[in-house]
């Protein structure tokens, strides 16, 4: 699958931040505010997409090491009595409905949702907007500092039978290794799983209506799509979702400073 790469998304952040340069230059109206504001931000992603994107570059993707602790994470999991991803993969391929639907969701939704979730907390609660796009962006950062430690993911260990399922029903967004979209020997943690948590938590907190709770589901579903399609472990998602919880504390203490810091300076 082809996604926009590095280049272009520095294209799209350097077009953004010439229209904020023009638009400061405009009259102030309300208009000209909410296009500066919302140029400003497809800049800043932008950028950290194209950082995430430059990552997946790096000479990283190397077997070293990474099927041993695909191993030994296979193992720890049986010693906590963690439910198989085996069992959950053989079960969705007896449904071959399933295990399409779940490659689907697997390879297709996991950017698409997060751009929908940003825009929509951008138009309908800029209030915390900024603080979930900060906790997005300290989650990813730490993700690709983890992915220097090299783990395979369970499709690589067919010898415990598993497979690929994106090489039975397409869709894969990996190809040979050293190509495609991501680090195919970066399964810990499952950014996957650390974004979908970003949507469903974040739906959660900054929504007021009884159907909120829905949402939550799209976690579930990529903890099982990711799992069920041989792509992560649970552990995978399970740290993930650990770090996520670390920079939504880390994101509101900084933030609580800041407010603290700038109320002496404006007292003074």
């Amino acid at each position: 699958m082809k996604w926009v790469t590095w280049d272009q998304a520095l294209v799209v952040a350097v077009v953004s931040g010439a229209l904020v340069i023009v638009l400061h230059r405009l009259p102030l109206t309300r208009v000209r505010s909410s296009v500066t504001s919302a140029c400003t931000e497809v800049a800043l992603l932008s950028v950290l997409y194209a950082i995430w994107r430059l990552a997946r570059v790096l000479p990283l993707d190397q077997p070293e090491g990474a099927i041993e602790r695909a191993r030994d994470i296979n193992q720890l999991q049986e010693n906590l009595f963690f439910p198989s991803e085996l069992s959950l993969q053989h079960f969705v391929l007896d449904h071959q409905w399933l295990a399409q639907a779940m490659n689907f969701y697997y390879a297709i939704l996991h950017i698409p949702a997060l751009i929908v979730f940003l825009m929509w907390l951008f138009i309908r609660h800029r209030d915390v907007y900024s603080h979930w796009r900060n906790c997005l962006a300290i989650l990813t950062g730490a993700c690709l500092v983890m992915r220097f430690i090299r783990v395979a993911p369970p499709r690589f260990l067919p010898d415990l039978g598993y497979v690929d399922l994106a090489t039975r029903f397409g869709l894969s967004v990996y190809g040979p290794v050293g190509t495609g979209v991501s680090d195919q020997f970066a399964a810990m943690p499952s950014i996957h799983v650390g974004w979908a948590a970003v949507i469903s938590l974040g739906i959660v907190s900054a929504s007021f209506s009884r159907w909120r709770w829905i949402f939550l589901g799209h976690l579930v579903l990529t903890m099982i799509a990711v799992s069920a399609t041989g792509n992560h472990w649970w552990l995978d998602g399970i740290v993930a979702i650990v770090l996520l919880v670390m920079a939504l504390f880390i994101e509101s203490r900084v933030r609580d400073k800041f407010h603290m810091a700038r109320n002496i300076r404006v007292a003074i």
